[in-house]
């Protein structure tokens, strides 16, 4: 008998890849979108679409009232918005009513996957030398989308080993059809890194189909409530990035700018009053601030790795070239 699937946030950077698995796997896929969604990357005639709408709870459930699915990954959310309470009302109270829906329908899946963020912990173990953050350290978010992110997983533990959730907590997501690590590769093209304090930054990265490698464990073997950090397991300098991105591309020479921290906070201050004028979303805002300026990006993944059976297949070098590779075939850069 075929799995069938629900997956939210489908049509964005990590969901559409998650799509493709799933098809990959024969699963019945649904794909969960508004009407005003983009459906470039879900062109596969065998995605079955439905239109959700987050913000209510009785919306949601007449909308999933004919429908009973095995697994659901929750991959919608915002990252970027004008408005602060906008993080609160799309990824915390979107994510009550999904649940509270699914579960007063008497929906019997098998498994709930949440896409969370390392983000939910906050600038922690910020002395040198650095720590890995653990599950054991107290989250203190210190941007709007973090304590968003962790409103949520609060919400999904209170409710109960009734209720079969895990929870996924990845560190920076790149790869193909990523905009906002793109920002730093256009900006390389024109010869120019831009980086942020002068104090040591160790940071983590995950390619995106580790991440969908995860979901897919996860949904197989996650044990309900648990939380699992997800990285390639390895710890990088802040100019890592930046110097496999000039390679990849081919650029022969850049100037590394490193500004005071009080220069970016300058800057993003702006940029949320322009934000707020133009009424869209902007790059440098200040969650931003706080994720450039906080130093200390590394997590424990061995709990991931011990329990789901994840192993990264993609080290950083490799994840970049991957990631230019696809961005000059699509003629992003």
């Amino acid at each position: 008998m075929t799995n069938k699937i629900l997956i939210t946030g489908a049509s964005g950077f990590i969901g559409s890849f998650i799509v493709e698995e799933a098809l990959n796997r024969d699963m019945e896929v649904w794909a969960a979108v508004r009407k005003t969604t983009s459906r470039r990357y879900l062109k596969d005639k065998r995605i079955n679409f439905i239109e959700l709408d987050f913000n209510s709870k009785d919306e949601l459930k007449r909308q999933l009232a004919d429908h009973q699915f095995d697994y659901i990954v929750h991959a919608a959310g915002v990252t970027k918005c004008i408005d602060k309470a906008d993080f609160r009302r799309m990824n915390t109270e979107g994510t009550k009513h999904f649940v509270d829906a699914i579960i007063e329908l008497g929906m019997p899946i098998k498994r709930f996957v949440f896409l969370s963020s390392l983000s939910v912990y906050g600038a922690i173990h910020e002395r040198q030398p650095y720590q890995d953050i653990t599950e054991n350290d107290c989250p203190h978010p210190n941007t709007a989308y973090g304590k968003s992110k962790l409103e949520a997983e609060r919400y999904l533990d209170s409710i109960g080993n009734d209720f079969p959730y895990i929870i996924l907590r990845p560190t920076g997501v790149y790869g193909p059809r990523e905009k906002d690590y793109f920002l730093m590769a256009e900006s390389i093209k024109k010869h120019v890194d831009f980086a942020v304090g002068f104090r040591r930054q160790d940071i983590t990265f995950v390619y995106v189909l580790d991440v969908v490698q995860a979901v897919f464990l996860a949904l197989d073997r996650g044990m309900s409530g648990r939380k699992y950090f997800l990285s390639d397991g390895d710890v990088y300098q802040s100019t890592e990035f930046s110097d496999l991105l000039k390679k990849e591309m081919g650029v022969k020479w850049m100037l590394r700018i490193v500004a005071p921290v009080w220069v970016l906070r300058v800057i993003t201050f702006f940029g949320e009053r322009i934000a707020r004028i133009t009424k869209k979303p902007i790059a440098l805002n200040d969650d931003k601030f706080n994720i450039l300026r906080q130093r200390n990006w590394r997590c424990d993944i061995e709990p991931t790795m011990d329990e789901l059976g994840y192993h990264p297949h993609y080290k950083l070098k490799d994840g970049v070239r991957l990631a230019v590779k696809w961005y000059k075939e699509n003629g992003w850069l």
